[in-house]
This record gives C-alpha cells, sequence and structure tokens, in this order.
C-alpha cells in the first residue's frame, strides 16, 4: 500500500491588475513582493500559475523572494468558470441574480470550464505519495480559489460563486490522509499594509 503525506495547498489571487488586466498596477506589484515575503519561510515545492500576464507576473514576483522554488505554468491555474449549474441547484431567492451573472458563459467555456475544474481537482488537492508534507502554492484567479475551498467543504458545485478573494490574499488548505480537508486560512491579508487590502472586492464587501 502507498504511503501518504499531507499536502498543504496554498491559493493566492493574482495582485491588482491594470483596467486591461495586461499586467499588474504599481499595488499590485507591492502586493505580490509582500506575498512573496510572507511566504519566504515556508518549504514549498513549487509555485505554479496561471497563463495570464496578471497570474505569471504575481508568480514571476512571489518567486523571485524564494530562492531554487521552480515556477510552473499551468492551464488548470486560469481564469475560467469552473461549473455553471441549472436553476433548480440555485437557491430561489439568488438563483435569477446568479444565472444573469453566468448567462454570457459561452456553451465551449462552460464544456472546457468543466474539464480544467476536474483536472484541477486532481491536480491540486489530495494527500501525496511518500512519507513528507507537501507544500504547493498556486497564483491563479478568484473562480478557481471558490471552486477548490468549496470542494474542501464538501459544499455543492455552484457554491463556489460568490467566495470572493481580495488580490495577492492568501487561503490555505490542508489534505491529510484519514481525515477530513481543512481550511487553515481563507483570504488572509495579513501580509498587506492597509492600502493595500481588499483590491478586488466591491467596497461594501471590505471589512
Amino acid at each position: 500500500m502507498t504511503e501518504l503525506a499531507p499536502r498543504y495547498l496554498y491559493l493566492a489571487r493574482h495582485g491588482e491588475a491594470t483596467a486591461d488586466e495586461s499586467a499588474l498596477t504599481a499595488n499590485g506589484r507591492r502586493q505580490a513582493a509582500l506575498l512573496g515575503e510572507r511566504l519566504r519561510d515556508v518549504p514549498l515545492a513549487v509555485v505554479h500559475h496561471g497563463p495570464l500576464a496578471r497570474a505569471a507576473e504575481t508568480a514571476r514576483l512571489v518567486g523571485a523572494r524564494l530562492p531554487g522554488v521552480p515556477l510552473r505554468v499551468s492551464e488548470l491555474a486560469g481564469d475560467y468558470v469552473p461549473y455553471v449549474p441549472e436553476p433548480a441547484e440555485l437557491p430561489s431567492d439568488a438563483a435569477g441574480r446568479l444565472m444573469e451573472f453566468l448567462a454570457p458563459v459561452t456553451v465551449e467555456e462552460r464544456r472546457r470550464g468543466a474539464e480544467l475544474a476536474r483536472e484541477a481537482l486532481a491536480a491540486f488537492t489530495g494527500p501525496v505519495p511518500g512519507d513528507e508534507p507537501r507544500h504547493e502554492l498556486v497564483v491563479t484567479h478568484a473562480f478557481l480559489i471558490g471552486w477548490l475551498l468549496r470542494a474542501a467543504l464538501d459544499a455543492p458545485a455552484w457554491r463556489w460563486l460568490g467566495v470572493n478573494q481580495a488580490n495577492a490574499a492568501l487561503t490555505v488548505l490542508r489534505y491529510a490522509p484519514g481525515r477530513s480537508s481543512s481550511v487553515l486560512l481563507f483570504n488572509d491579508l495579513s501580509h498587506l499594509p492597509p492600502e493595500l487590502r481588499w483590491t478586488g472586492f466591491p467596497p461594501e464587501l471590505r471589512v
């Protein structure tokens, strides 16, 4: 029987991006650098990141503070809609608003998003073979963080909707053999000064 060890999955949304999302803002670059400092003493084995510019730049700036930790681009860490529910799956008081939000997603985007979401669960979650814990960082986008968080909590597939993540915030999930997955941190911003916190959130949700 293969021995299994815990996996610690660190999830971070990219830093604040420019309006056209082609690069990080000055604030976004500062956020990424501070996130790297926060993770400097974590024994990370790898930094996975999405292919879009805002995630790739964030990962590069984080990685500059993590000597020897490889960066790996992955479509699984990209920006996609992981699951589109049927209206009957949703709470009746929220179904109309949520389906309106998802209406622009094309049939092909739905198919490909669902495929990537399944592959992301297989690649990034669960205990790992061996006898040493593994620590991995995924620099990604809000939708994937919501998807992985709801899976860790065994929530319904649609529940990735409404899970917000601030730019450069940190979420940590733990997958240990013989135990339920657990959420150690969610949307943690303690590594950022007040002026860099809560970007990416609408004002009414900033606390």
